[in-house]
């Protein structure tokens, strides 16, 4: 989601805890808190949480529907926080006279660009405060935000279930392989740019 992560090995240790957390209400209220962080602000404690609920899950001391559900609850509320942190407090910070006045608003005029034609792909590769300082539309954060926070939930909750602490490993090379994905696909675009450029008839 374009957060950045922790080190594997304190993911690895906080999965590592998971005969201590305890069935009932506390627990998904936790894990609801922790996934809310991560989607809003703070980065790791949501899937440090996701993966060690999904374990208790898979020794029956939780509902695995139920760790699913509130671990998309709680992405789906940070999410929302976060783009509306981004919105109301982070553009005006950004646009506020002072050094690199010119050069901010031009990047922010790009970014806006950006988000306007690929909002929802964008999001995937940023944090949702940043949809929030590029203006993102409700009407198009909300639909995306639901769909990536689902996949999270999902793909973290369901592999510490099925998979256990060693979903970590996993998540990584996920992760390295799809940095490399976003890098091939940037290359490819800056290439197709420019032997469009390079192919365009002169104007008469």
């Amino acid at each position: 989601m374009g957060l950045k992560r922790p080190p594997l090995s304190t993911l690895a240790a906080l999965a590592a805890l998971h005969p201590h957390v305890r069935g009932g209400g506390v627990d998904y209220a936790a894990l609801f808190l922790a996934s809310m962080a991560s989607w809003a602000l703070i980065p790791g404690p949501g899937e440090a949480a996701l993966i060690a609920a999904g374990i208790s899950a898979a020794h029956h001391h939780l509902s695995l529907a139920s760790v699913l559900l509130v671990a998309w609850a709680g992405a789906g509320a940070g999410a929302s926080i976060g783009w509306l942190l981004g919105m109301k407090g982070g553009r005006g910070l950004l646009t506020a006279p002072g050094p690199l006045y010119h050069l901010r608003l031009a990047l922010i005029a790009r970014g806006d660009r950006f988000y306007e034609r690929y909002g929802p792909l964008a999001l995937l590769l940023t944090p949702p405060w940043i949809a929030g300082i590029h203006h993102m539309r409700w009407s198009r954060f909300l639909p995306a935000s639901a769909g990536w926070t689902l996949v999270w939930a999902l793909t973290i909750g369901l592999g510490a279930y099925f998979v256990g602490p060693s979903i970590t490993d996993i998540a990584a090379d996920a992760g390295l392989a799809g940095g490399l994905l976003v890098a091939l696909l940037f290359v490819v675009a800056v290439v197709v740019v420019l032997w469009r450029r390079s192919h365009r008839s002169p104007k008469k």
